[in-house]
């Protein structure tokens, strides 16, 4: 059974671009504003322009009963935008939605709340709009106050919450009151690491239970955790929707910072010098299960070709592994050896399950007699690493740059002794 039908939904804005000067400053904004109030001709169009921008364009789509839909894109894709539609706190330029079942949100903080209200006051606020009766909210009163962890300041008007506590508070409520279709968006990384785990523990006990979730989420990891289907939206339109490690994958496939392969055809053209220079350089994943980008248990390989004009020289190569913000994850050099005039190759394996999730960058040296470098080819090599987990329930961004899988043992040897 469909609760939720969307049918050829649009979303348009209109922005308002204001033609001030370059270096206008703040009072030049107020003073253009009061010409435009005052001045007969202040519509004439000469101080701004209006662009249509379609947030949302064309969508369509069904959600089960029960059913765990992870949203993902860009940011300003219109996955937002598309909550909004969904949670009647914005209405739709084209097209109709409908929904069958009590729905919760927490879209942004302090969605719903009334800030000159308590704790306490709100939570039966948002229990009365969401239909439910004083017996209802009682019943599940605790369990949010304890869950949100704000036992403290339940009557302290939330205007004095931090944002933490905010997003502690609209989740305990939108998940605890029992709504038929539960909608999350970002807002949760809004949270601390312990309250992101309970989340999304909740959220899973949420959908055992046969109630519909819609999750945006850029947690990857989480979404094909949580998630039993996906949506892809690019540009407000929605891409593509099915199986979450399909739609993911494809997502991944198109977004990953890529530059793995270079080969230079004309020697002209090929960095170097008259000593040595390039002919390719290649990073080459062995994909599995059919992926199209690398995750953490992929294993690479990186190829290196380049000529040499000096007989008899002693060579070898020095390769530097960056993360995008600049630190040396690791140096390696190969051992060197004597080569006459010619084309030099040489492989590097790296293992899967080494290196953590992130945005690397390769260098690469050739260097003559161990000291002289001979060439130095910067930021040669680009590409990201995605997360991979199985059978774990922390999805917080795991620590550290390499992430190896080593082996040790774990065994009881005794049991403990009685008191």
């Amino acid at each position: 059974m469909s609760v939720i039908v969307a049918e050829n939904i649009s979303k348009k804005y209109i922005i308002d671009h204001k033609n001030l000067r370059s270096g206008s400053t703040i009072r030049d904004w107020f003073s253009e504003t009061g010409k435009r109030l005052f001045s007969r001709q202040g519509k004439d169009g000469s101080t701004s322009s209006k662009e249509e921008f379609w947030a949302l364009k064309d969508v369509d789509f069904k959600i089960e009963h029960g059913d765990r839909v992870g949203i993902v894109g860009h940011n300003g894709a219109g996955k937002s935008t598309l909550l909004k539609v969904l949670s009647r706190i914005t209405e739709p330029t084209t097209g109709r939605v409908s929904i069958k079942g009590r729905v919760a949100s927490l879209l942004e903080v302090g969605t719903g709340f009334h800030p000159e209200l308590t704790g306490r006051e709100n939570i039966y606020l948002n229990g009365a709009v969401l239909g439910m009766t004083t017996h209802e909210i009682k019943k599940s009163f605790d369990a949010i106050v304890d869950f949100a962890g704000v036992e403290r300041f339940l009557d302290t008007p939330v205007k004095r919450y931090s944002s933490g506590m905010y997003v502690r508070l609209g989740f305990a409520i939108a998940a605890h009151l029992e709504p038929e279709i539960l909608i999350v968006d970002e807002v949760l990384a809004v949270g601390d690491a312990e309250f992101q785990k309970k989340s999304l523990g909740k959220m899973r006990d949420v959908s055992e239970s046969g109630r519909t979730i819609l999750f945006v989420s850029h947690n990857l990891t989480a979404v094909q955790s949580l998630c039993n289907k996906a949506f892809y939206f690019e540009k407000g339109q929605l891409l593509e929707q099915g199986d979450t490690t399909h739609i993911v994958s494809t997502y991944l496939s198109r977004v990953s910072r890529k530059s793995l392969e270079h080969i230079w055809d004309d020697l002209s053209k090929a960095p170097g010098n008259h000593q040595v220079r390039m002919k390719s350089l290649k990073l080459i994943p062995d994909y599995r299960d059919e992926l199209t980008h690398i995750d953490v248990r992929t294993p690479m390989k990186l190829s290196c070709e380049f000529w040499n004009y000096e007989d008899n020289a002693m060579l070898n190569l020095s390769i530097h592994l960056y993360a995008y913000t600049g630190e040396c994850i690791f140096n390696i050099g190969t051992r060197a050896q004597r080569f006459s005039k010619g084309l030099v190759g040489a492989v590097c394996d790296i293992p899967g399950n080494f290196l953590n999730d992130g945005s690397y960058v390769i260098s690469i040296m050739v260097v003559k007699d161990t000291s002289e470098v001979l060439f130095n080819l910067e930021e040669a090599i680009t590409f990201d690493i995605q997360d991979y987990r199985e059978g774990v329930t922390w999805y917080g961004k795991w620590p550290g740059y390499i992430r190896p899988q080593l082996n040790f043992s774990i065994s009881q040897t005794e049991p403990v002794p009685n008191d």
